[in-house]
């Protein structure tokens, strides 16, 4: 139930008070890029470019972490679900929520385990529906696959068992059977790698024999034909796929042993020994030919983490709108939420996954050595305010813990990060508590008024520049449902591009779901005839719109217009 409630913007002056307040201290830095989450552990990063926006996929270590009781090592165990993300502009991520595998791989019984290091692919399939894949490693003894209609779900297991397992043709001997890497090539073929572990009994260190590749079927939830041995130096895990300049090309991390066999190597290709637990990759244009590939090196040293220990690594490269970003994972947020005494000293392994911009010539499918950052990528865009935005999408925050309130009852605390990815997100914050949004483009003509949705008791304030900057407008919030907030604001302020800060700045059970500005007229008024119908049309919570013709499941946002002109919007959810 939405309540649509228009209210005065508040522009007096509440600074002395404002700049009093004790505001969440930031764990990742508000001019900074990287982690991509603010306040979660994740992992193994995977990417598909969908409709001009980029999903990432990761493991879920902050499971591990709740399990684990805030404090301890990441011992994995416990992690059975994925996490996901999108952006548009690669400085505001969505929160999209977790996908629950052992909810969803339930009828496995005995045979699920954990899901870890996703790998994910979409295509068009012959009736012209979009289907996406999403590969995982079902701890380390084999790999399972989910299907989905769309990049968010609903995600179900096509199968009551893994796809790939020790009795699968080609795959003995593997010491772990993990870690798969997808793709599918330019002839529409998928493909999938897989292994690692420490050498087989008849390997070494420098050919441990734990890589595999094999073709997808046509179904993609299946092999077409046994799996072949790749070799690969010093392979241990994380294995990718990559198509570039219609090469096949394959990135693994190698392994923590010494490299005293190295010059036995023929095929060096004039690169030296890769360090230890570094991440190195190689190239073929016939990927079942052992001997069509070719070893080009290191193309990320070991970081060591940015310093956190001698960890390893997970990368995947990934194309968007003409830019090379490789995603991996460091212990940033963990090293700056000790540095900033609210986590356990105890607790240690719990990832974060980054990205910065990789260089990559695609005509020699050549990848850059690179060097991991803080900053992270640059921004390619700006956020369209005039939009329905999600409270869950941020550059970074203060404070703030995510919930599904489909999922929560009167008395009871329900956290998200167990939940499958849905549009039911809301952020819970209490006073002090932020989230904060960069590059807003207002245009020139500005914004007349702004609407927040929101439910509790308590005052959110809108800041420009600075979290504790005078208020541009303030909302004050008093509804036990979520309701359409709407103030007027002040063109000429509301206008350009601006870094935002949502403050709660009163309350202690404050819950917002999404904003959205609405653009001044240049003469000041709406032309609106008055008897012009309600108009609605409802898109999926990845911006497209949906025919009233096709069947559609679960969240979408629904967007209006009344009767009297005014445009709206809220989330509904659809039944078939």
């Amino acid at each position: 139930m939405f309540k649509k409630l228009f209210i005065t913007a508040i522009f007096v002056t509440t600074w002395m008070q404002a700049s009093a307040q004790t505001l969440e201290k930031e764990y990742k830095a508000s001019s900074e890029g990287n982690p991509i989450s603010p306040c979660v552990f994740c992992a193994d990063p995977t990417a598909i470019d969908y409709n001009g926006r980029l999903y990432v996929y990761g493991t879920n270590d902050h499971q591990q972490y709740i399990k684990n009781g805030k404090t301890g090592g990441n011992g994995y165990g416990d992690i059975k679900s994925l996490v996901v993300f999108s952006t548009d502009d690669m400085v505001n991520w969505t929160f999209h929520g977790t996908i629950d595998v052992g909810k969803i791989c339930s009828s496995w019984g005995w045979r699920f385990a954990a899901s870890w290091a996703p790998s994910a692919i979409w295509r068009t399939n012959a009736n012209g529906e979009d289907e996406f894949f999403l590969y995982f490693a079902n701890s380390g003894g084999s790999v399972g696959v989910l299907k989905a209609p769309s990049p968010t779900g609903p995600w179900k297991s096509p199968l009551s068992k893994p796809m790939i397992d020790s009795n699968t043709p080609g795959v003995r001997p593997c010491n772990w059977i993990f870690d798969p890497g997808a793709v599918i090539d330019e002839n529409g073929q998928g493909w999938i790698a897989f292994g690692g572990g420490d050498p087989q009994a008849t390997g070494s260190k420098l050919w441990p024999g734990n890589s595999r590749i094999a073709k997808l079927n046509p179904s993609m939830t299946g092999l077409d034909g046994s799996a072949v041995n790749m070799p690969a130096p010093y392979l241990f895990e994380a294995s990718e796929l990559n198509i570039i300049g219609g090469r096949y090309v394959y990135t693994y991390n190698t392994s923590w042993s010494d490299r005293d066999d190295w010059n036995s190597f023929e095929g060096q290709n004039g690169q030296p020994a890769p360090s230890s637990c570094s991440m190195c990759y190689m190239v073929s244009d016939t990927p079942l030919d052992p001997a069509s590939w070719t070893y080009r090196g290191e193309y990320v040293p070991n970081e060591g983490n940015f310093g956190m220990g001698w960890g390893n690594n997970h990368t995947h490269l990934q194309k968007f709108k003409n830019h090379y970003y490789l995603f991996y994972h460091s212990t940033l947020l963990e090293q700056s939420l000790k540095e900033g005494g609210v986590m356990d000293s105890e607790a240690s392994g719990y990832r974060s996954i980054g990205v910065d911009e990789a260089a990559v010539n695609e005509s020699t499918q050549t990848i850059g050595k690179m060097t991991l950052t803080r900053t992270g990528a640059e921004p390619i865009g700006t956020m369209n305010p005039y939009k329905l935005q999600e409270i869950e999408t941020m550059a970074t925050c203060g404070g703030i813990s995510y919930e599904d309130f489909s999922n929560i009852s009167k008395n009871t605390s329900i956290s998200t990060l167990g939940n499958d990815a849905s549009g039911n997100l809301q952020v819970k914050m209490s006073a002090g508590d932020w989230t904060q949004v960069r590059r807003v483009d207002f245009g020139a003509k500005g914004a007349s008024s702004l609407m927040l949705r929101a439910k509790g008791e308590g005052t959110v304030e809108i800041r420009f520049g600075r979290k504790a900057a005078k208020p541009s407008a303030t909302f004050n919030i008093s509804s036990s449902d979520m309701s359409d907030y709407t103030v007027q604001v002040d063109a000429g302020k509301f206008s350009g591009s601006k870094t935002i800060y949502i403050v709660v700045t009163s309350g202690t059970d404050v819950c917002l779901d999404a904003w959205q500005a609405t653009e001044a007229q240049t003469s000041g008024i709406n032309n609106v005839t008055a008897d012009e119908p309600v108009r609605r049309q409802c898109y999926d919570l990845s911006g497209r719109r949906l025919s009233p013709t096709r069947p559609h499941q679960g969240i979408v946002i629904e967007q209006y217009t009344d009767e009297t002109g005014r445009m709206h919007s809220r989330k509904k959810q659809l039944q078939r």
